[in-house]
């Protein structure tokens, strides 16, 4: 009873001033978490919004490069999102002298637990500003062990490859750039070279003519420069006879693969044989 008796009671102007404590950090704090978080969310929603916008119009310019143009959407929509998050921290009154120097010291950890990372970032920098390649090119990148696809996407770190049979290839941005890249699309057009063996005992000019009257009815093999067939070599077994054509260059393969099926075609009807290297076994009996 003298327990109860001593305990201090809670008179009606303490429940006023818890109240108007209350009340003062929902009307001035409390409306400020509620509206930074409308303002993120709303924000987020239009610079998301806003990127994909501006990236699809500017791609569809044939005036812009794809690659720069998704690699400058990306870094604007991160920076833009850093840009919002400062603003809602400074917003709310937050003290941001404390932060900085966290996430300056995190940096440093950062900065030495990734240290691949970095020189595939900047090896990805490399990459952008000297333009070896870009984004629908076929390339044959010369690493351990050396590869070739189409680029799909040249991303921060690594860049993106597709196979001719449709894999995908991530190569790290810092051996990217190390590497000898050699670039099958920067030039519009290709040469096709040819290589055709023919028997001793054939007619080398007929051959020739065989093998020009072929490329000059592709319709795919351009006209200037003029397709090229000359001697090449005297083997041991044979006479090597080079043709070179150009075409351009998404039409390397098609003209490669018809040009070396239609020659056979035209030196069994011209009675032009192929020659293949044979083995004489001669028996000595004593």
């Amino acid at each position: 009873m003298f327990l109860l008796d001593t305990m201090p009671s809670i008179t009606s102007e303490t429940w006023s001033t818890v109240f108007n404590t209350i009340l003062s950090w929902c009307l001035n704090t409390g409306i400020k978490i509620v509206i930074s978080i409308i303002i993120l969310i709303v924000g987020l929603r239009i610079i998301n919004v806003l990127a994909r916008n501006i990236q699809k119009r500017i791609q569809n310019n044939d005036k812009y490069d794809k690659t720069i143009v998704k690699t400058l959407t990306y870094v604007g929509k991160i920076a833009a999102k850093i840009l919002l998050f400062i603003c809602i921290i400074g917003y709310l009154g937050i003290d941001t002298s404390g932060l900085t120097a966290l996430v300056a010291s995190l940096g440093v950890c950062v900065g030495l637990a990734v240290n691949g990372a970095l020189s595939n970032l900047a090896g990805g920098v490399l990459i952008l500003f000297t333009r070896p390649f870009k984004v629908d090119d076929y390339i044959e990148a010369m690493v351990d062990p050396a590869v070739s696809g189409t680029v799909e996407d040249i991303q921060i770190v690594c860049t993106k490859l597709r196979t001719p049979d449709n894999k995908v290839i991530y190569i790290p941005n810092g051996t990217l750039s190390n590497a000898h890249i050699v670039n099958y699309s920067e030039k519009e057009l290709r040469r096709v070279d040819f290589s055709f063996s023919i028997a001793y005992d054939n007619d080398v000019e007929i051959a020739k003519a065989a093998i020009l009257t072929v490329c000059d009815a592709h319709t795919l093999v351009l006209d200037d420069p003029a397709p090229f067939v000359r001697v090449s070599e005297y083997g041991q077994n044979s006479i090597d006879i080079v043709a070179r054509v150009w075409v351009k260059s998404e039409d390397y393969w098609t003209v490669k693969f018809d040009i070396l099926e239609t020659v056979k075609k035209v030196f069994d009807e011209s009675e032009i044989t192929i020659p293949y290297n044979q083995l004489d076994v001669h028996i000595k009996k004593d």
